[in-house]
This record gives C-alpha cells, structure tokens and sequence, in this order.
C-alpha cells in the first residue's frame, strides 16, 4: 500500500488552514489570562500539561480512540452513546457548543473532499444539515457530531490508522491552544512553539496510556471547566469561549 496519500490526508486534516473554526475557540483559556491565573510561561505549561492530561489523556483522545472503531465497523449505537457521554461531560455549555460546532464543520469540509457512505450517516444521524431524520435518536444533537466523534470519522474514512488518529487529534487540539495563547499573552513565536514541541514530545506516552487502558472516557479537571463556564460573563473577549 501506498502511503504517502494517508500522510497528506492526515497532513491536510490536521492543517490550520482546514476549516473547522478552532480559532474561535480558546477553551476558557481567554478567562484564566483575563484575571491573571494564566499570565506566564510556566503558567501556560502547567495549562497545556493539563489540557495534554486530562482533557486529551482521559477524555477526547480515548474518545478518538474508540470512535475509529465505531466507524469502521459501523457501530452507530456505539457512536451514539459514546457522542451523548462526551457532552454530558461537559460542564460548560459554551464547550459542548464550540465541540459540536467544529464537528459539524469538519464533517461537512471532509465529507465533500472525501465522500464516504459512513460519513454521509454520520451526517444524516446528527443532523449537520437539513431535518433531523426520525433515525436521529438524540433530540440534543442539533448540530452535528462532537469534535472528536468527526475527527476519528474522517480518519477512519481516509484510511487513517487508529494510533495516528489519536496523535494527529492531540497534536490539532495542542496547537489550537497554543494559537489562542499567543493572541492572548506576551509569548512569542519562539517560545510559544518551544512550548509546544515540548508538549508534543510527550504525546506518543500519552496515547500509549490510551491505547493500553482502553477503558471508558473520563472527565476531572475542574480548573479548566470552571474557566471555560467564566469565559462568558468576561466584559469583551476575542474568543466564543
């Protein structure tokens, strides 16, 4: 097999010219610099740890890694259940909005570039476009599948392997964080992008943990929910949330 389309795919995918709107986003981010919580560069790598640990380690890249599976075997029950469980483990609602609405958006780019049965259920299951069809079983799903219900979509469509796919939704979830903290804080280029290899070093531990526990999503840590759930009340702000 020839892999150098699976890379550019990936590549593609993970580019931040791809339009999904994560610089929208700062995922509470703008609410801990707006007070002071987050004013450093050790501040902002006991931020990123956290959002590598907790969010990414426990969270959205075991969904990744069990929503590949779901979508190659075409298991819409489990894709279903385990799409509801990672909004009810949102606590902020601007969170649960912003993760539909990139899902939504990813869903629809990749599945125009790289039409696929799986992804056209998908899309007919969350309702990203037109009536929700009687086989959509949650009336909540109003805008289309959480972000990283999509991103493993697309790369179990692209041919994208399971590990990979988990990495490359690190490495896109990172790097929007890193954006948004160089739009929000004196950090420059260098540093904001040393930060981030730095970060990145640490992935493939992290998606081994991912891959060998293989358990159940999870969800604890309050400090980012609760800057997130505070972006809103901010007086003005760059970021939705």
């Amino acid at each position: 097999m020839n892999l150098e389309p699976l890379k550019l795919s990936l590549l593609h995918l993970c580019d931040s010219l791809f339009p999904i709107g994560a610089f929208a986003y700062s995922d509470g981010l703008e609410s801990a610099t707006s007070d002071g919580r987050i004013a450093t560069a050790a501040d902002l790598r006991a931020w990123i740890d956290a959002c590598l640990d907790e969010t990414i380690g426990r969270l959205e890249g075991p969904a990744v890694w069990q929503a590949w599976i779901a979508v190659r075997e075409s298991d819409w029950v489990a894709l279903d259940a385990l799409d509801e469980e990672l909004t009810a483990l949102r606590p902020s609602s601007a969170a649960r909005r912003s993760s539909r609405a990139m899902g939504a958006r990813l869903l629809t780019t990749w599945s125009a570039l790289h039409p696929d049965a799986r992804l056209a259920e998908l899309k007919a299951r969350s309702r990203v476009e037109g009536p929700r069809p009687e086989r959509a079983p949650f009336a909540s799903r109003v805008d289309g599948p959480t972000l990283p219900i999509a991103f493993a979509a697309a790369c179990a469509c692209a041919g994208i392997d399971r590990r990979p796919a988990v990495e490359a939704f690190a490495y896109t979830r990172l790097a929007a964080t890193i954006s948004a903290a160089m739009r929000l804080m004196p950090i420059g280029q260098t540093d904001a992008h040393a930060l981030l290899a730095r970060t990145l070093d640490r992935v493939p531990a992290v998606a081994d943990a991912i891959a060998a526990r293989d358990a159940r999503i999870e969800s604890f840590s309050p400090a980012l929910d609760i800057e997130a759930m505070r972006q809103q009340y901010l007086h003005s702000r760059l970021f939705r949330s």
